[in-house]
């Protein structure tokens, strides 16, 4: 199945005149990664692609952060399932093709469940892979980077969601425009999230703008992500 999972570089002529989609190839993305390594690997480091098409970066910070779960809590389900679970929520992407959001939603669940399934077998909760599902849902939207906004009948701003750890297993879910997560004259940085918006300097005495939140969720535990209704 996991060859079935990998694209050639170009799909089709049209696409690339369309919508200038080429994948990246898999070392050429390792190679890119490995100029943040550190960050890659740490479990809660957050990841957005603004162009992902079906994948091929999100896929590899995935694996390396599922590699330092593994190494870290593979003796404990319930550890290693909040830390996978975090590690997934971490990861964001915008493609403007429909068909691409569906497949790297699908990669990334993929690579989250074999991983999974292969530690603990029937142990393995389906609450876990139900969560996995609806934070991939939420984070891999069917958009155009450009206008900030969706793509479809309806469009409307893009919304992504921070899923922060609280209180061991509870997650708490807060949303922000994208629109407001990008930098312009009064934001000279750009933070994917942070805490409730507030201005604050960097280490060089740059200002720093944290976002504002457009609504915030009661916390929740992770293995009931999936049963959110909104």
């Amino acid at each position: 199945m996991g060859s079935e999972l990998m694209e050639e570089q170009v799909v089709s002529k049209k696409r690339v005149t369309d919508h200038a989609e080429v994948y990246t190839g898999e070392r050429e993305v390792n190679a890119m990664l490995d100029l943040v390594k550190q960050e890659t690997e740490r479990i809660d480091s957050r990841f957005l692609e603004p162009a992902c098409g079906t994948g091929n970066f999100m896929t590899e910070i995935l694996k390396r952060k599922l590699y330092i779960v593994e190494s870290r809590y593979k003796k404990s389900r319930l550890e290693y399932e909040r830390y996978a679970v975090l590690a997934v929520s971490s990861i964001y992407g915008i493609d403007i093709l429909e068909d691409n959001v569906v497949e790297c939603r699908k990669r990334l669940f993929y690579i989250f469940d074999k991983k999974y399934s292969n530690l603990f077998k029937k142990k393995a909760k389906e609450g876990c892979r139900n969560a996995v599902k609806y934070i991939l849902g939420k984070n891999i939207i069917w958009g155009d980077a450009l206008s900030l906004k969706t793509v479809g009948d309806n469009p409307r701003e893009i919304v992504f969601s921070e899923w922060s750890p609280f209180n061991g297993s509870m997650f708490k879910r807060r949303d922000f425009t994208f629109h407001e997560l990008l930098p312009n004259k009064k934001k000279k940085q750009i933070s994917l999230f942070s805490k409730p918006e507030q201005l604050l300097f960097s280490d060089s005495g740059e200002e720093v703008f944290i976002p504002k939140e457009i609504r915030s969720f009661r916390p929740i535990h992770f293995l009931k992500l999936g049963n959110e209704r909104e």
